[in-house]
Order: C-alpha cells, then structure tokens, then sequence
C-alpha cells in the first residue's frame, strides 16, 4: 500500500509540474504573438506644406528632394517635390488606366509599382524619361530598395525580394509581429539595415527585420495631424529618410503637411 501511495503522488506531481510547464509555454507564445518588445512614439521637429490634392503612395528622399508616387484612377503620377515649399518641380503622369504606387531608388533610375496592372514603370532619375518597364504577378503596394535587392509589398503578410537588374522575383519573406500574421503591408522604406512600413488603415508603422520577417517595433503615430479626417481614404502614407541628416519624414494620402517626427519609446504601450 505504500509503495502504491508514493507512485500516485510521483503521477500526480509529474502531471502538475507537465501542466503548469504548459502553461508557462502557451503565455510566453501568447506575449511573443501578441506583441513585438519595442514601441514608440512620435515628436514632430518639422512640419513642411504637401500637396492636399497627392494620393501618396509612395515616397523618397534623395539629393535633397522628395520623390513621390501618386494614385488614383486617371490622375497617377511621379513627382520631384522640393521639400521646403512642397512645390511640384518636376511631373510626369501615369497612363489613365494605371494606379501610382510604391516607387524606390536605384542608382540612376527609378522604379515605380502599379496597383493593379501588373506593370513596373522604369524611369531616368533625372529628366523621368521612361526607360522601360516589367511585370509581377501579385498587386503592387510598396517599394524600396536596401542597395541590392528591391523589396516590394502587395497588401498581404509578405515581403517579395526583386532582383534591381531583372526584376525577377528572388525571394519571399512572411512578415510576423512573434506568431501573428502582419496583413495590409503598404508603404516601405528602408532605414538602416530595417524595413519601416505602413500598415494600411492604420495609423502604425512597423519596423521589420527583412532577414526573418519579424517586426521588431512599433510606431504608434496616433494624434499626427492629418487635417483631412473628414476623408475615410486620406490614411497614414509615406515614409522617407534623409540619412545624410538622419531626418525621418511622414505624411498621408492627400494630406496638407508632411511631417519630421523623432522616434521616443512608450514606457507603457497601449498596442
């Protein structure tokens, strides 16, 4: 009997110490889906006019000026935009029947997506003359380029990496915040060895490792003064870095301002 006695406290040990280990494990899972560690919140240190009527979908900072791609059926565009005034310098626009969308850099051209064509716009970075284009399968939404490979999204989990020469498909990467699935993937931009990149509809940018896909931060952009909250479409839109400055720029679709923001960690994150 007590030989019996002692292996029915060994089991029944054995099964809280198996349970409660489980537990353990399904809460670190549940954080690690949840949540990426680092979240931030945004000062503006610089506020410059942008063009209420530019649909922003894509944005760069390059030798002083601001590239921008603007959508919208029969209205698309590719602007140089001096940064100070936001005066449209140079303009060329986009068949009517195709959507602007993400635009990137790459030494002396640039490339520009389209939403729903399929279609890849190559233009001279200097004069905008077309050069050429190309195809992809999915949609296109976003565009950058981290100085060998393009990285493009098109509104799903997943980042696809494009050879900058053939613009063949190289790679793919699923984009998680720990076990989540990270949807609506819209504008990108690459900082710092980092992809930054607008969730669509949303007023968040998440900073991705484009190595595992993983989001290692938020920014929470809550309060940015759109001034056109009257319009369900003019959204958070538009991310460009100056890295010679180190300065970070931010506007929407249709906004009046684009936005200097510094990035400040939230002590207590609501996301």
């Amino acid at each position: 009997m007590k030989k019996s006695l002692v292996i029915a406290v060994f089991l029944i040990v054995a099964i809280l110490v198996l349970s409660a280990s489980i537990l353990v494990f399904l809460n670190n899972n549940k954080s690690s889906a949840n949540s990426a560690g680092t979240h931030y919140t945004y000062t503006i240190v610089g506020t410059y006019p942008h063009d209420p009527n530019a649909f922003t979908e894509g944005l760069v900072y390059s030798d002083g000026f601001l590239y921008e791609s603007t959508g919208l059926d029969g209205g698309s565009s590719l602007r140089r935009v001096d940064l100070t005034t936001g005066n449209v310098l140079q303009e060329v626009m986009l068949p009517t029947q195709d959507f602007g969308e993400g635009i990137a850099i790459v030494n002396n051209t640039i490339i520009q997506l389209t939403w729903q064509s399929h279609i890849g716009f190559i233009y001279d970075r200097n004069t905008f003359a077309l050069l050429g284009n190309f195809t992809y399968p999915t949609e296109g939404w976003g565009l950058t380029f981290d100085g060998e490979q393009l990285i493009m999204s098109d509104g799903s989990d997943n980042l696809y990496l494009l050879d900058p020469t053939t613009f063949q498909r190289i790679g793919q990467i699923q984009v998680r915040d720990g076990n989540t699935s990270v949807v609506n993937i819209n504008e990108l931009e690459y900082i710092n060895g980092d992809v930054y990149a607008n969730i669509w509809q949303t007023n968040t940018i998440a900073i991705i490792n484009p190595e595992t896909g993983q989001v290692k931060a938020w920014i929470d952009l809550t309060g940015l003064p759109s001034e056109n909250t009257s319009n369900p479409e003019a959204v958070l839109n538009g991310i460009a870095y100056d890295q010679k400055n180190d300065r970070l720029f931010v506007t929407g679709k249709d906004w009046q301002n684009l936005f200097q923001i510094n990035l400040t960690p939230q002590t207590n994150p609501t996301t």
